[in-house]
């Protein structure tokens, strides 16, 4: 059947951005909210669009969503290097990964731009 060949990469034990051992959450890199958009189904294929994910903490998946928009992630964030070298991103990553893994920042605004 269609579909079953199109899965996750495998979840690894650690957050993909921080490196800490936590629960882990699917970030999609072409957002799910524009994958029946007419511009992202020309530019990316249905698997790649299904399979472009990365695994990471909760605090790391609210952060990203905090500080870019989702045609700004599938434009320019598509990969987890590109995420990383985001300054917003990047400064959070550093300091998350130096926090043990029960730890959960408290939920702040980000201002984005």
């Amino acid at each position: 059947m269609a579909g079953h060949e199109l899965s996750p990469p495998p979840r690894p034990e650690a957050c993909e951005l921080c490196e800490r051992a936590a629960p882990l959450t699917k970030h999609h890199l072409i957002p799910r909210a524009l994958h029946g958009k007419a511009r992202y189904r020309r530019r990316f294929d249905r698997a790649e669009r299904l399979t472009a994910i990365l695994w990471v903490c909760h605090a790391c998946h609210r952060h990203i969503h905090a500080v870019l928009g989702e045609r700004e992630l599938a434009e320019h964030y598509r990969r987890r290097e590109a995420l990383l070298a985001h300054p917003q991103i990047q400064t959070f990553v550093a300091w998350l990964s130096t926090k043990p893994a029960g730890f959960r920042p408290k939920k702040r605004t980000v201002r984005r731009g």
